[in-house]
């Protein structure tokens, strides 16, 4: 279960930190009185009656319990309803998640903000913030990993997400030409993407507003080139680069597998700043050192490591 997951987080200085889950607060009192308290946000949503917010109401009043924990011991509301509704209360958007969602199971943070990972992810966006992002000369970052399956792909996309939901207008770029990942966990198309911008074959316009609410654009890598490391190489890279890094307050790029290529090493480079994510039984101790000493010779500013106790993620 995503709940039980751990992150440990190591920045510098160093920082282990193991987050226990947090309790969002519910409004009390009448359900349907007040424009902004939950039983009225899912009344006017469609997914209560007004009668079935009056017996939830009773019904917490009398086991001195809040409104959502009573709906949802009723049965007449899901946890799904009620983090929808704490999502209208607090301007804090719920995205939906599946097939036909905004993004895949996989980016809990977008749907599940209560969960002890999420609450993780907002602390390492917190040291970052502080301790890299309010005095860093460019504001891009790639994210880093030895293997494959070490879990770039789900933490850049979290990542990514926890900035947005903060205010900050975050670009999400997947430069995983090799073997992409983004689209999947934002149900984006992939015909046209990075590829395509780097040949001039698409504008700016191909980044995708994942939600009205949310100030997170992602740009997938489009249709697979036969030479990505010379398009990373290129100027077009750079000029692109600058220009998105001028219009938002964060750039996130997700890197192919630091050891299969030299891609990941280009690109941090590209980005001057770099986090590394390495995966607690499965990255190999020795894979991390070159990774981190490849980094460090090209000249890029290693942020902090990350290590990620989560089941399998690309």
């Amino acid at each position: 279960m995503l709940l039980r997951t751990l992150v440990k987080i190591r920045t510098t200085p160093l920082l282990q930190m193991t987050t226990t889950a947090l309790e969002s607060p519910v409004e009390t009192g009448s359900a349907v009185d007040r424009p902004r308290a939950i039983g009225a946000i899912l009344v006017a949503a469609g997914r209560l009656t007004p009668a079935n917010a009056e017996k939830i109401q009773i019904a917490a009043v009398k086991s001195g319990i809040k409104f959502g924990d009573a709906a949802i011991r009723l049965k007449l509301a899901t946890s799904e309803d009620i983090e929808f509704a704490l999502g209208r209360q607090y301007n804090y958007p719920i995205l939906s998640y599946g097939p036909q969602g905004n993004v895949a199971s996989a980016v809990v943070a977008a749907y599940k903000p209560q969960y002890a990972i999420v609450e993780s992810l907002r602390t390492l966006r917190s040291r970052l913030s502080l301790g890299w992002l309010n005095n860093a000369d460019r504001n891009v970052l790639a994210i880093v990993s030895p293997q494959r399956g070490d879990g770039r792909s789900w933490f850049a996309a979290n990542l990514a997400t926890v900035f947005a939901q903060a205010g900050q207008r975050t670009l999400l770029i997947d430069a995983d030409m090799r073997h992409p990942g983004q689209h999947k966990l934002f149900n984006l198309s992939n015909e046209v993407g990075l590829s395509a911008l780097l040949t001039g074959r698409a504008g700016p316009d191909i980044a995708h507003r994942v939600h009205p609410q949310l100030s997170l654009l992602v740009i997938p890598t489009g249709g697979q080139p036969p030479n990505p490391q010379e398009l990373l190489t290129g100027q077009a890279f750079e000029v692109i680069l600058n220009r998105f890094a001028s219009q938002v307050d964060l750039i996130i790029i997700d890197t192919p597998a630091a050891t299969d290529s030299a891609d990941a090493e280009i690109l941090a480079a590209r980005a001057g700043a770099a986090v590394i994510l390495s995966r607690r039984g499965h990255t190999r101790p020795a894979r991390l050192r070159s990774t981190m000493d490849g980094l460090i010779r090209s000249g890029v500013k290693v942020i902090g490591s990350v290590f990620n106790e989560r089941p399998k993620r690309r």
